[in-house]
C-alpha cells in the first residue's frame, strides 16, 4: 500500500497519480518490498533522514532554469555490473540531461514503461541526454546478471544499466516503487519525477523543456 506520510510535501494531484499507481502494488509489482529482497545483503527501505521524493516538485513545474529548491541526484554507488556501457557516474555526465529509471525485469509495470523509454532514446539520445537502468531486483533469479543480460536484449534496451543487487542506489534515493524515473537537469538536480505508468505526454515534455 502506499505510504501517504512520505508524500506530505507533494501536492494532491501527484498524490493522487501515485496512488493510482499503487492500487494493485503487489501485482504490478509498483510498490517495493518492506522487507530485504531474498539474496541481497541490505534492505531497501530508506536510510536518509529526508527522502529525496518528499522535496520533488511537481510534475507540472516549469524546468526552463536551475533553482536551489531542486534536490542534487545522489551518485550512482553501489552497483555491481554495469551492461551495455562502462562504469558511468552522474559527475561525469555532468551538462547532460539524465534520466535514471529504478526497474526490475520481471515487473510488469516496469515492461509497460519500456516501450516509452526506447522512443526517447531513439529521439534524443544525441541531444545530449543520457538514460541509466538502476536494476533492483525483486526476486532472486533476477540478481543474477546473465539473465538481466538476457531480460536487456530481448526488450532492446540500448541505454546504459547498472545492476543494484543490494539496493545502494534506491536507498540513496529513497526511492520505494518499480518502475520509479528520476528526470536531472545539467546540473544534476532532480527536477521532476514519475511513479509507475503512464503520464508519458508530460515526462517527454520535461525532457525536452530540460533539453531546450
Amino acid at each position: 500500500m502506499l505510504d501517504r506520510r512520505r508524500f506530505t510535501g507533494i501536492s494532491a494531484a501527484v498524490l493522487a497519480a501515485l496512488t493510482g499507481c499503487t492500487t494493485e502494488a503487489r501485482s504490478g509489482h509498483t510498490d517495493a518490498p518492506a522487507s530485504p529482497v531474498v539474496g541481497s545483503s541490505a534492505s531497501p527501505a530508506p536510510v536518509q533522514t529526508q527522502a529525496v521524493a518528499d522535496s520533488l516538485p511537481s510534475p507540472t513545474s516549469t524546468v526552463t532554469a536551475a533553482t536551489p529548491a531542486w534536490p542534487q541526484a545522489p551518485e550512482l554507488l553501489g552497483g555491481q555490473a554495469w551492461i551495455n556501457s562502462e562504469p558511468l557516474t552522474l559527475a561525469g555526465l555532468r551538462g547532460k540531461v539524465v534520466l535514471v529509471e529504478f526497474w526490475t525485469y520481471t515487473c510488469y509495470n516496469c515492461q509497460n514503461v519500456t516501450p516509452a523509454l526506447r522512443d526517447w532514446w531513439a529521439k534524443y539520445r544525441t541531444q545530449d541526454f543520457v538514460i541509466i537502468g538502476v536494476h533492483s531486483p525483486e526476486f532472486q533469479r533476477e540478481h543474477e546478471l546473465a539473465n538481466v543480460q538476457q531480460a536487456v536484449q530481448e526488450a532492446q534496451i540500448g541505454w546504459p544499466v547498472v545492476q543494484d543487487n543490494d539496493f545502494a542506489i534506491w536507498r540513496a534515493y529513497s526511492n520505494r516503487y518499480w518502475p520509479a524515473m528520476y528526470l536531472l537537469n545539467q546540473q544534476g538536480q532532480i527536477i521532476y519525477t514519475r511513479i509507475g505508468e503512464g503520464a508519458y505526454d508530460l515526462t517527454e515534455q520535461q525532457i525536452v523543456q530540460v533539453l531546450g
